[in-house]
């Protein structure tokens, strides 16, 4: 009977030590999304920019190497640790869900703007695209933040190091569903830092405008355009992810695709 009595008791111990090591493991593997789960894009492609660490990119080498004339993505030269929690959905809703935020249309010559409640665009505009939605019939935010409003936010952000001489950084922050993006346009240099989710960017040097149409969004493009396009015009190309920045030149052409509910933060030199 002392036999029986220590079997079960040592099978039920074990039992109980397997299931909490299971779910440990679980946890461990469960993704950081803050909240902003949604059902991704299997859209990653290739990487075909240069991805280096952060610890072994100088400020002189980025000049030399970069800054001026190659895009380039680098892991580990931020930590946001303490952004990344507060730009968590239910965060950032306590703090903002009531603040108007404003909108613009995913066009490349459009300067359409639209203003709603930050909830509002959380619980019914934050949502995957479908590819046969116009780049006018979209609407977007990145950017246009009332800085004032923010400014808490803002605040904990901690930008790239990595800076141009005479040139000061300005922010744009942003939060787009899956399929949605910026179709190809260009403006000065800057960096890109993903918080949540994946992004995917299309770059071309200034000098090689990409074939597209300005009301088309970057998913039709891909879906359309891309997969016919000639080895001598495919773009530059890479899905960055948390932890990762994504430097773009002067004047490149470049395009997004979040291809999950992302959260990000630019900041640009100018």
């Amino acid at each position: 009977m002392e036999n029986i009595a220590f079997h079960f008791l040592f099978l039920t111990y074990f039992s109980f030590a397997l299931v909490c090591f299971i779910a440990q493991l679980k946890a461990e593997n469960l993704p950081d999304d803050g909240g902003w789960t949604s059902q991704g894009l299997h859209h990653e492609g290739p990487c075909n920019i240069e991805v280096l660490d952060g610890s072994s990119l100088s400020l002189r080498g980025f000049l030399d190497r970069y800054a001026y004339s190659t895009p380039v993505v680098i892991r580990g030269v931020t930590d946001n640790t303490e952004f990344r929690s507060l730009c968590s959905k239910s965060t950032l809703l306590d703090e903002y869900g009531e603040r108007k935020v404003r909108l613009s249309t995913a066009n490349t010559h459009s300067y359409t703007k639209v203003d709603v409640a930050f909830r509002k665009y959380v619980d019914v505009l934050l949502r995957p695209q479908s590819p046969d939605v116009l780049g006018s019939d979209t609407l977007y935010f990145f950017g246009d933040n009332n800085l004032s409003e923010w400014r808490s936010l803002f605040d904990v952000y901690k930008p790239p190091p990595l800076v141009l001489p005479r040139t000061s950084r300005a922010y744009s922050f942003g939060i787009a569903g899956p399929g949605t993006g910026v179709p190809f346009h260009w403006h000065g240099p800057g960096f890109s830092e993903v918080i949540y989710g994946r992004k995917r960017w299309f770059l071309y040097p200034p000098g090689q405008a990409p074939h597209f149409h300005p009301n088309s969004t970057t998913l039709s493009w891909l879906t359309d355009t891309y997969p016919h396009l000639p080895e001598h015009q495919a773009p530059l190309e890479c899905t960055i992810r948390p932890g990762e920045v994504l430097y773009f030149p002067d004047r490149w052409w470049h395009a997004t695709l979040n291809l999950d509910t992302s959260v990000f933060m630019s900041t640009f030199l100018g």
